[in-house]
This record gives C-alpha cells, structure tokens and sequence, in this order.
C-alpha cells in the first residue's frame, strides 16, 4: 500500500472544513463567493505557512473544468511554463488551463512576464500563493491582473479540532483508539505557531512512536507531545517578513514603553538564534527614541551589548534583556532624530550654502591669499560660548534640534538661555 501523509489525509474536502479564514471564507466571505460562482479570476493568496492556501487551491480546482496544473516556483523553470502552455487549445486544454504556483516570489521577473499574455486572455487562471508580502515580491504586471487574498495566521483554537481529528483519523489507522493524556491536543495546537501542517505532522509522529498499553491500546504523553511539538511555534525567516515584522515590533515596543512586549520579540529573536538584529535594534533605540532624555543609555547599551557578544547565546540574552527593559522604561526623546533628519532633508534639497569664512580651515588658503578668518574661540570667553554664526548664510537661523520635554532637555535649555541671554 502506497503511504500517504497524514497531513493530506486529513486535508478538507469543502470550504466549511477549511481551518480559519473566517474573514474570506466564512458566510458571505469575498473570496467564499467568488469561489461559490464558479467565475475564478487570478488569485495571489499570501499568508504564512500551513494556514489552508494549497488547500483552498486544490477547492477552488473543483469548481473549474479546467486541468489543473502544479508548479513550485522553486523549482519551475521557463520551459515547465513553456509546457503547460503547449498544452492551452488541444485536446488537452481546449478550454485553458489552472495553474497553481507555489511560492511565485521564488520566480523572477522573465518568468513572471510569460504568463502575462496568457493571463491576459484567460487561457490561463493562476493562484499563486507566497509566504512574502506580494507588493514587495511579485511583479506589478502580475498583480495589477489578479486578486490578493491574505490567509492569516491560525489561533490554537482554530488548530484544536484538526487535531483532534488528526488523532482519530491515526486511530483508525492503528486499529485502536488513541489514549491522550490530558493536555496533549490543546498543547500541539498552542506549540504549532498556527500552522496546521506542522501540527499534523508532530500528531503522525506521536502516532509513530506511541507506547502500547497492556490491553494494546496507545497511548501518548503530555511529555511526549511537549519533544515533538519543541519550538514549532517560531515562525521566523531571517530573509522574509518575519524577520522584519519581529525587528520593527521589538523596535516600536521599546518606543512605545512597553518592557513586556519588548521582551516578548526579544525572546522571539534569540530563539531562533538571532543576536545580531536585537543588537542593532537596541543601539539604535538608545539614541533615536531615548536620545537626549537619557544620554546615559547609550553607554549603557553599548556596554550590555559588548557584554552579549562576549557571552554569546544562550546568556546573552540577559544583558539584552536588561538593555531592553533599561529602554523601554527609560523617559523618551526623539529631539536627536528630528534634529537630523530635518538637517538630512535640507542637504538633500541642495539648502546648504558656503562655509563661513570663520569657520573653514585656515590652511586651506594659498600662498599669497591669506585672508583674516575672524575665528573666535569660545573657550577664550566666559563660560565658553560667544555669539557668532555657525551655519551658513542661505540658512542663519534655521533650528534643527528642539528641546524636548523631559528633565534633561529642560534642564539643559534654561542653562544655554541663562548664558546666552535669551528670555
């Protein structure tokens, strides 16, 4: 007997047995009725993986009188293309054809552009699907052809009944009942990370190697269930979205105060095994968003960070740990990123004029063209300033830097009015 996954086994027969989606695929769901008219139009279904997109693939090709066709794009060449559309009038495809690509970002930009034409006319209904954000990884001709339909991660309570099924299913299969220890279920469908797939796969592998009971009944372990389903809940790709999105959530965490949070992504980071990105997020977060409220934490950063390097995993995460909760609960200014971004956009615009004549260096002048600079020297003055002009004359008197308004920041702008006699 030819083995099947259990996974495809187990894989819905109807959109009501589709895990999740509720948003497209519940009662009166956009894609649930364009599904249900049998009028399929190209499709770009995006989303992580093992939340039903293959699946829903696999329904919407029932719907069609058309031969389906599977390509993986990490695998698919011009010529696999070039095959399937041989196919488009003939006997074999008289009324074109389904195509189903797996993983359209893995394709370039020639092999995206020969399906255009094809498309274009209908002789071709593609569903593609992509674990990656599709504006940044199909092209603009692709989808400006076809709809985008995001699959969302799953909840454990949406994974608990394919699992429960999963398990009689495997029964069946054994010729007995399973006996699960409490707990087991509800723990594949928090482990997973709300891809069903894996939990499929971890309850296959449990079947596998359950203990058998006096009576010959198996059965399976709460511990046994916590070592297959270990770290399947980290979805984490340092070259896709989630790499980006767990970065940007640590960062905006971190701004936004929360300690909690901002040890959440961090412990997300390190486990994957990840040091340099919480690292620069960290130095970076010290002066960006607390700058000048607390010029101190950079040091301190710096140092934690130092320390972390030296360490290495798994302790490194305690000086980052305590360089996150040091930021996230440190007072905030972002007067340091205003300051120089205002200051970048000007350069940009072409806003920068000469140097002041007081300003340049004096050993730039020729023999024969010196020229009397008028330079003062603040520490030649009390309390080392003396009025003079910095900036160049196209923008005296612009204000990059604006005080913030914490203690530091204030404490320092009254110091600089009382000394340069300002109200």
């Amino acid at each position: 007997m030819t083995y099947r996954p259990l996974a495809d086994e187990i894989r819905p027969q109807t959109l009501d047995e589709v895990v999740g989606q509720r948003h497209i695929l519940g009662e009166g769901g956009l894609l649930r009725r364009i599904i249900d008219s049998g009028a399929i139009p190209n499709l770009v279904f995006y989303g992580p993986s093992g939340t039903g997109k293959t699946t829903v693939a696999n329904l919407i090709a029932k719907r069609t009188n058309r031969p389906l066709h599977r390509l993986n794009a990490t695998t698919a060449s011009i010529s696999d293309i070039k095959e399937i559309i041989g196919q488009i009038g003939t006997m074999l495809a008289p009324d074109g054809v389904l195509l189903y690509l797996d993983e359209i970002q893995y394709f370039n930009k020639k092999q995206q552009q020969s399906l255009l034409e094809f498309m274009e006319n209908g002789q071709i209904t593609l569903i593609a699907s992509t674990t990656e954000n599709p504006y940044f990884y199909v092209y603009n001709a692709v989808l400006s052809r076809a709809s985008i339909f995001e699959f969302k991660p799953l909840t454990a309570a949406d994974v608990l009944p394919a699992v429960g099924r999963a398990f009689r299913i495997l029964g069946e299969r054994l010729g007995s009942p399973i006996r699960l220890e409490e707990g087991v279920e509800a723990h594949i469908a928090a482990a997973c990370g709300g891809d069903v797939r894996k939990a499929i796969n971890a309850v296959e592998l449990l079947g596998a190697a359950a203990r058998r009971e006096e009576n010959g009944t198996p059965v399976v372990t709460l511990a046994d269930a916590q070592t297959a389903a270990q770290r399947s809940a980290m979805r984490y790709d340092r070259e896709g979205d989630d790499h980006f999105d767990t970065a940007s959530a640590l960062m905006k965490s971190l701004r936004g105060s929360d300690p909690d949070a901002a040890c959440h992504y961090l412990a997300r980071l390190l486990e994957a095994g990840d040091l340099i990105t919480p690292i620069r997020r960290l130095l970076c977060s010290a002066s960006e968003d607390v700058g000048m409220a607390y010029p101190q934490a950079a040091l301190i950063v710096k140092a934690l960070v130092d320390n972390a390097l030296q360490l290495g995993l798994p302790e490194a995460r305690l000086p980052l740990a305590q360089a996150a909760i040091l930021l996230a609960t440190a007072p905030k200014s972002n007067s340091v990123y205003e300051a120089i971004a205002a200051a970048q956009a000007d350069v940009r615009k072409g806003r920068t004029g000469d140097y002041p004549r007081h300003l340049q260096n004096v050993h730039a002048d020729s023999a024969g063209m010196e020229r009397d600079q008028g330079y003062l020297y603040p520490h030649d003055f009390p309390h080392h300033w003396v009025e003079q002009q910095y900036l160049p004359d196209a923008l005296a008197g612009t204000r990059y830097y604006q005080y913030g308004d914490n203690k530091t920041e204030q404490a320092a702008r009254a110091y600089w009015q009382k000394i340069k006699g300002e109200g």
